[in-house]
């Protein structure tokens, strides 16, 4: 599987999409290797790692986020679900799901109905080891033009998330230390 030319399938390589996209991803995918490797004991998948890490993102072409070439009609949170139905499509289910369950530190069926998200009402938690490494790899970067490739601190990861429950932090803390961060 090359993770690019999946990418490249629905992204123009002169877009501006694609130049907030895959230098995101290819951040992402470093920062859960690094993760990974400090974790044997749990067995991570170091390849598949590397690549759902670079397919993770590919829903936001759907989404409206004009400030980094995606103009589509949905809000910015159903990226996860839509990447993970293109990635299905593409005949890889196990990556299509880190597309959907990567988003803020996870979204539960509980979320979804007492937030009235606009997302199918399923659960969207990362489950497996490799999931949660993407999922948590994800928190040390964004899409603008300073978090791109420089990586957040943790405080700044928490604060980020402090709005969204004490859940999301205490599930980030677990993280942390799970993953010997």
């Amino acid at each position: 599987m090359d993770p690019i030319k999946i990418i490249q399938k629905f992204y123009k390589t002169d877009s501006l999409a694609y130049s907030f996209l895959v230098p995101h991803s290819q951040s992402v995918a470093k920062k859960a290797i690094e993760i990974a490797i400090r974790v044997p004991h749990l067995s991570p998948d170091l390849k598949f790692i590397e690549e759902a890490s670079m397919l993770h993102d590919i829903g936001i072409f759907l989404v409206s986020y004009q400030k980094i070439g995606c103009f589509g009609d949905e809000p910015y949170i159903c990226h996860g679900y839509l990447g993970r139905e293109l990635v299905e499509k593409e005949g890889y289910p196990k990556h299509a799901l880190v597309c959907e369950r990567h988003i803020g530190l996870g979204i539960s069926m509980k979320d979804i109905k007492m937030q009235k998200l606009p997302l199918p009402c399923r659960e969207m938690m990362p489950i497996s080891i490799e999931e949660k490494i993407i999922c948590l790899a994800d928190k040390f970067f964004s899409k603008n033009k300073e978090f791109l490739t420089k990586e957040k601190s943790i405080d700044q990861i928490r604060k980020d998330h402090l709005g969204f429950g004490e859940d999301k932090i205490q599930r980030l803390d677990e993280w942390l230390s799970e993953f010997k961060i």
